[in-house]
């Protein structure tokens, strides 16, 4: 039998190590942006179409390459940061293993073109599948430009995988701002199909954030800094009271590394325990500087996870440090003079007169009369109080119709136009009692039910929210004020491909520029009092492929998201026709016993069951 262990092709070995490092197109946007920052660029371009399936150029004015070192960095291993093992515990740079190029340049076709400052011309190179096609002498600008065409242009199966064009420009945008945050000194600019999306000019650590997330950061940001001999911590902390369900603006960085760590996470969560809504987790923007030696970052092919030498060391500086931060807020809360979205104060100009304020005083107002020159008379006023109704007309009488009863029409149009429950109507339903809002027991035949309220009513919303994405476009109700939503670069992008599903559920929601968006109606049936910009903002935490939930589709999340909040709205006791109306609807859906996340909705117990139970 002849030997069948043999050393791999250079092109099978690196496709096979592309597996590891480029994922996406935005794995390849964040190997060129590291790149460039090593190559101490001060202004990094990044041009993308189609989401980068046709084109990653990333352009920047660092220090370039000789004829050489442009030839030598598509070779796997080759790098110019480690020289020995020594090294490896030593790392100041993002880049160290030599594999990206390597890798990129297996699954795309990739054009680079690099000069230093001291060459009059710089290089080209062409390569196709780890092949050089051309190499040659050019003009160019000191720095470097690489150009990714066609990636997995010789692997149509991974090609074949990637999301749509929305999703994958998340994912990319998601990379430039971890690149962007922790250099704020860089300038940086990035473009998508001909249409700018991030312009960012040099500026401190707190505008880039603004200008990366959005300007409703800016008031809400708390500063964070502390300074021990084992680690320096600085950044910022997001206000408890702004507090979000999702994780979507929450940083850590170590040596201007963006990592992922939920111990640290546990850490910040631990410091604003007692101050946060329930559910809820804070934003947050930490930046770490130690040595070197004490982290250990090739422990991930993405260099995503460090392991510190001491982690219960920096858990508890960072834990005191938050808290310090948050302790002084509420002392004393600060005025940020370096904040650019602050006061306009705009001076007086010193030709123009300076006038005595004045106030303007009512001769004839008398505040012991009731209306001017009607004295109140005491007798009047205590024969109003004595009045059994004088709380009614003081405040108006309450409203004895429960929100139930108000949108009952909406929600089950079969159920009220087929059927007219009332206190003496036969139904299938007798002796229904209500146990602290929440829970319902009945009797079916021979059959004692006991059915969880919200639940069952989830399941009837989330069917009827489904019917309508798939099958029909919901009713709208107009808003009397349109409401404004603003959302940051990447959360617009989530939205644009959510609206046809929004607008299938009975939203009016349209993209207004700059990242804003107009919500002009609501689905029919749900209370004036529905937080919409709430909802739908947590429609996109669902969908975002960033945050940890259910396994189900886009539309699907959508439906259960929707279908929850209106429950919410829903939480007064139900009269008996109401209950019945309730019950009727709820095993008319596909699956009446369970929720649509799975929990029980309904509990049967037989005369049996009970026997038992009772024998015990």
């Amino acid at each position: 039998m002849s030997d069948i262990i043999q050393l791999l092709p250079d092109s099978v070995a690196n496709q096979i190590a592309a597996g590891e490092v480029v994922q996406r197109p935005a794995s390849v946007v964040k190997e060129l942006l590291e790149n460039a920052i090593d190559a101490k660029a001060t202004e990094i371009q990044l041009v993308l179409k189609d989401a980068g399936r046709t084109l990653i150029q990333a352009i920047d004015n660092g220090c370039g390459m000789s004829e050489t070192d442009a030839r030598m960095c598509f070779e796997r291993h080759a790098t110019s940061k480690i020289k020995k093992t020594e090294d490896l515990l030593s790392i100041h740079t993002l880049g160290f293993r030599g594999e990206a190029m390597a890798s990129i340049a297996a699954v795309a076709q990739v054009e680079l073109r690099s000069k230093r400052a001291e060459d009059e011309l710089g290089t080209e190179i062409f390569m196709e599948g780890s092949i050089v096609k051309n190499q040659q002498p050019c003009s160019a600008p000191t720095g470097t430009s690489i150009s990714v065409k066609n990636l997995f242009f010789n692997i149509p199966a991974r090609r074949k995988f990637l999301k749509s064009e929305n999703v994958e420009l998340r994912h990319i945008m998601d990379e430039f701002i971890h690149v962007a945050m922790v250099n704020p000194k860089i300038r940086m600019e990035m473009s998508h199909n001909g249409k700018q999306v991030f312009s960012l000019p040099k500026s401190t650590v707190k505008e880039r954030i603004v200008n990366l997330l959005g300007n409703h950061l800016s008031s809400r940001l708390l500063p964070v800094d502390t300074e021990t001999d084992y680690v320096t911590i600085s950044g910022y902390i997001g206000k408890p009271e702004f507090a979000k369900k999702n994780r979507g603006e929450q940083f850590f960085f170590v040596n201007s590394r963006f990592i992922r760590s939920p111990f640290l996470h546990h850490a910040i969560e631990n410091a604003c325990q007692q101050l946060l809504p329930e559910n809820s987790t804070p934003s947050y923007f930490i930046f770490f500087e130690m040595n070197p030696e004490d982290i250990d970052i090739n422990i991930h092919p993405t260099k995503t996870e460090v392991k510190f030498t001491n982690d219960q060391m920096i858990y508890q500086f960072l834990m005191a440090a938050v808290k310090q931060s948050i302790g002084q807020y509420n002392i004393t809360p600060a005025l940020d003079f370096d904040d650019p979205l602050g006061a306009n104060f705009i001076p007086k100009k010193i030709t123009e007169p300076t006038s005595i304020p004045s106030s303007k005083i009512n001769p004839n107002y008398n505040p012991f009369a009731a209306t001017f020159g009607a004295p109140i008379r005491r007798e009047a006023l205590q024969s109003d109080q004595n009045d059994p109704d004088y709380t009614d007309k003081l405040f108006g009488k309450p409203n004895e119709t429960s929100i139930f009863e108000q949108v009952e029409r909406e929600v089950f149009p079969a159920i009220s136009e087929e059927m007219s429950f009332d206190d003496e109507d036969e139904s299938a339903f007798k002796n229904c009692v209500q146990m602290g809002n929440r829970y319902i027991i009945t009797s079916f035949k021979e059959d004692l039910l006991l059915i969880d309220r919200e639940r069952a009513l989830e399941r009837i919303y989330y069917e009827r929210n489904l019917q309508k994405l798939s099958h029909q476009k919901g009713d709208c109700q107009k808003l009397l004020f349109p409401k404004t939503l603003n959302v940051s670069k990447p959360e617009s992008a989530l939205l644009k491909e959510l609206i046809p599903d929004l607008q299938k559920l009975g939203f009016d929601i349209n993209e207004f520029g700059n990242d804003t968006f107009i919500i002009h109606g609501i689905p029919s049936g749900i209370p004036p009092t529905f937080d919409v910009e709430n909802v739908i903002r947590e429609m996109m935490d669902q969908c975002d492929k960033g945050v940890v939930k259910s396994a189900l589709p886009i539309h699907e999340s959508i439906a259960l998201t929707l279908a929850r909040k209106m429950v919410a709205q829903n939480r007064q006791p139900l009269h008996q026709n109401e209950i019945n109306s309730l019950l009727e609807t709820l095993f008319s859906t596909s699956s009446p016993k369970v929720s649509p996340d799975g929990k029980i909705v309904v509990k049967i117990f037989t005369i049996e069951d009970l026997a038992t139970f009772m024998n015990k």
